[in-house]
């Protein structure tokens, strides 16, 4: 899942070398820290914030199969 992550902030950047992924995993909930360059951080979270909001979707419908909750933080 963290790949799908990857892939998804990667392809949205204009340096997805500077695009890092950081997997957190709690009990029942599992949170992908996001972290792209200053310049970039408006390509991730899109107008008002449905880039975000379609990656949060995408990754809990995928958490499904894992029967644990997961959720995308980006941070700044």
């Amino acid at each position: 899942m963290r790949e799908l992550v990857e892939l998804m902030v990667k392809s949205l950047v204009d340096d997805p070398d500077q695009a890092r992924v950081n997997e957190v995993a709690g009990e029942s909930v599992i949170v992908y820290e996001v972290s792209v360059a200053e310049e970039d951080l408006g390509k991730v979270i899109g107008k008002g914030g449905r880039i975000a909001n379609a990656m949060r979707t995408i990754v809990k419908a995928a958490a499904t199969k894992t029967d644990k909750k997961a959720t995308v933080e980006i941070l700044s």
